[in-house]
């Protein structure tokens, strides 16, 4: 039995330190997966991936618990007050938000703190009646109903909070005329508010805040109105500090977490509103992946964690109740290698991540390139082109026996090509066609050079296509089709009997994701950014989707673990009509266009060593 030190060279030291700000070299025991990870590159940390919707979808709320048991609670619905003030609350469970009782006093932009779904605390907002203002009510949640108890000192709308519903922080936001933005800081005792002497050094309201308790806070960003800011306060239960500021300013935030480690996500940027998210490591702030969905007014969801945290509802600009779960067990990293010799776009690939294969394509509009291309892991070499000059193929197999299919010749006209050729490492040869002649299909296929699948695509008629083929060495047998006709899909398996087919275009992207058991389709769990012209790589319970296109060309990665995609690092070369090769963990892209035709490639690694036996910890 191999040790971890015979693997790698060194043996597992005792670190005290924080894995979500990893040290380089560094290697990281993860107790909850029972996973080693060594540091060889310092990953983007982090990935937003989709969780359940609110059943009332709103913006400028608030929120308290965890990503597993949070709450929400009031906000604005963006319908004309006094109805658009919402009372409404909803639990968490980590999969579904359920409607419990209301609030007692409808209102928006009001804060809330807890540690949990069954205990929190509402504070602060906005009313339209009898007066139009922001009000100092406060309300405590017992997990059943919610109950008035004692007010604010100072009635304020859009302040920042932290702590529990025992013992509370409030600070900042913005009050009745004359009083306008403030500064003001008050301490929840579990019984009532009391003012402190201090205040914060930016008064300021729609600003980022979290913490866990009431004498440890951070205050980040917000507007006063104008302009925004990216200061960034820490509370110390005391005094408050200027700190390192945002790496991007912004009002109408979102953040969890502690005033050492916390997150910042979300928020507006005019005219536009942000996906951006942040990491603070109790110095200073650095950008790691963003949300899917760029917007503001999203629910403070506390204290969380700046490891795992939730993103829920806000403006887009127009209103959503979409949820976005923030875990950092999601990596991988994308590493610039040797570019193509012929750079193209709309061909396939094949292989793997250090022997990689790139068939076909086009390299200006209207020609079409047989060229193939072989990947050692450095670069790229010229081998002996296909028989039929083509893009819009399908290719699967290894780099030395490989499979190539259907495609476009030179156009126009535009003909649809059945051709299938096999390679044996050396030449290509042309074997049984496809019963379809389609181009545009899906992108990597699935499978082997004598078990294949090829699906999807575009043919003569009805034009996108839902046909399925299966390869056993020597002819294709149509098999059940697709449940939804598209082209441009990315594709992934290891054989004819276990693939994965997501994204496409049906006339426009989708992030449709289905699974083939050798039988039939089965409709899974959609991307969470829908796109066609996208490349894959892996298996149908182990995926990894890349690139491509929803209007705006993309480097969205996004990994497939059998159930469910979650976002990981983008590509750092945002493209469409790529290649891939590789597995969900290794992965190759190469090619494409962005906009122009490129030969760039990137190595994808996940740095986590999954396979290792641990006999050592010495």
């Amino acid at each position: 039995m191999a040790t971890y030190k015979e693997i790698l060279g060194t043996a597992v030291q005792n670190f005290a330190g924080d894995p979500a700000n990893p040290i380089i070299g560094q290697v990281w025991y993860n107790s909850i997966s029972g996973r080693f990870r060594y540091n060889e590159v310092a990953p983007q940390l982090g990935a937003w991936s989709t969780g359940g919707s609110l059943n009332t979808a709103r913006g400028l709320f608030g929120g308290a618990g965890t990503q597993t048991a949070a709450l929400t609670f009031g906000g604005d619905a963006n319908a004309p007050y006094p109805a658009g003030l919402k009372g409404e609350t909803e639990s968490y469970n980590g999969t579904t938000w359920t409607e419990l009782n209301d609030l007692n006093t409808a209102r928006s932009v009001l804060t809330g703190v807890g540690a949990s779904n069954t205990a929190a605390l509402a504070f602060g907002g906005f009313v339209f009646a009898p007066v139009t203002a922001p009000v100092a009510n406060t309300e405590s949640w017992n997990g059943t109903s919610w109950t008035s108890v004692n007010s604010l000192n100072q009635a304020r709308q859009q302040p920042g909070g932290a702590g529990t519903n025992t013992a509370a922080l409030a600070f900042g936001g913005e009050g009745p005329a004359p009083v306008g933005k403030t500064g003001s800081t008050e301490s929840w005792n579990g019984t009532s508010w009391t003012t402190s002497p201090a205040t914060m050094n930016t008064a300021r309201f729609a600003m980022g805040s979290c913490g866990a308790t009431n004498t440890a806070a951070l205050a980040f960003g917000g507007q006063e109105p104008a302009p925004l800011y990216a200061d960034t306060e820490t509370w110390n239960g005391t005094s408050w500090t200027e700190v390192n500021n945002l790496n991007t300013a912004r009002g109408s935030l979102s953040g969890a977490g502690t005033n050492t480690a916390a997150l910042a996500y979300g928020g507006t940027v005019p005219p536009a509103r942000s996906a951006a998210t942040e990491t603070w490591n109790g110095t200073s702030w650095s950008s790691v992946n963003s949300m899917n969905i760029a917007r503001s007014g999203l629910a403070v969801v506390g204290p969380g964690t700046n490891t795992s945290a939730l993103a829920v509802g806000g403006f887009t600009p127009t209103l959503t109740g979409a949820t976005e779960e923030w875990d950092v067990a999601t990596r991988g990293a994308w590493a610039t290698g040797s570019p193509l010799n012929t750079a193209r776009s709309v061909f396939a690939g094949a292989g793997t991540q250090t022997a990689g294969l790139a068939v076909g394509g086009s390299p200006t509009s209207g020609i079409t390139t047989g060229a193939t291309e072989i990947y050692n892991g450095t670069n790229w070499a010229t081998v002996n082109s296909l028989n039929t000059a083509r893009l819009g193929l399908g290719a699967t197999g290894t780099q030395t026996a490989a499979l190539a299919f259907g495609g476009l010749g030179n156009f126009p006209p535009v003909v649809n090509l059945a051709v299938n050729e096999s390679w044996n490492g050396s030449t290509w040869t042309e074997l049984g066609d496809l019963n379809t002649a389609r181009r545009n299909l899906n992108v990597g296929g699935a499978g082997t050079n004598t078990a294949a699948l090829a699906f999807g695509g575009i043919s003569p008629a009805p034009g996108r296509s839902a046909n399925n083929e299966s390869w056993n060495g020597t002819s294709w047998t149509e098999l059940n089709d697709l449940n939804t006709a598209r082209a441009g899909l990315g594709g992934a398996g290891l054989t004819n009997t276990s693939a994965l087919g997501f994204g496409g275009s049906t006339t426009v992207a989708v992030g449709n994701t289905e699974s083939w058991n050798g039988t039939s389709w089965t409709e899974v769990n959609d991307l969470n950014t829908i796109r066609e012209a996208l490349a894959g790589s892996g298996t149908n319970t182990a995926a990894l989707a890349f690139g491509g296109t929803f209007g705006s060309i993309t480097g969205a990665t996004e990994s497939w673990n059998g159930t469910s995609w979650s976002q990981a690092d983008e590509m750092n070369t945002s493209r469409e009509n790529l290649a891939g090769s590789g597995t969900n963990t290794a992965a190759l892209a190469f090619g494409g266009a962005a906009p122009a035709v490129t030969g760039a490639t990137e190595a994808y690694n996940d740095p986590y060593y999954d396979n290792l036996t641990i006999t050592t910890t010495v």
